[in-house]
């Protein structure tokens, strides 16, 4: 494939993939974590703090997973 506008494409895509699967799996694993029983309209205080927390260290587990690669 010598197209490097094609090639920028694949990229994108793959990135978006990558992005979209990294959100599926930040929802999952902080809506388990975070929200213990039946939600209602609103979180309670300690649920908003907890899937804030835990958003935030997957996020930069994912920065730090990122850079390991690059070094490679």
């Amino acid at each position: 494939m010598d197209n490097p506008e094609m090639q920028r494409f694949l990229q994108q895509e793959q990135q978006k993939a990558m992005m979209g699967e990294m959100v599926g799996k930040l929802t999952s694993v902080c809506w388990d974590k975070c929200i213990t029983g039946t939600p209602g309209s609103k979180f309670s205080s300690g649920e908003s703090t907890c899937l804030t927390n835990c958003a935030q260290r997957f996020l930069d587990m994912s920065v730090l997973i990122a850079k390991r690669f690059e070094m490679q």
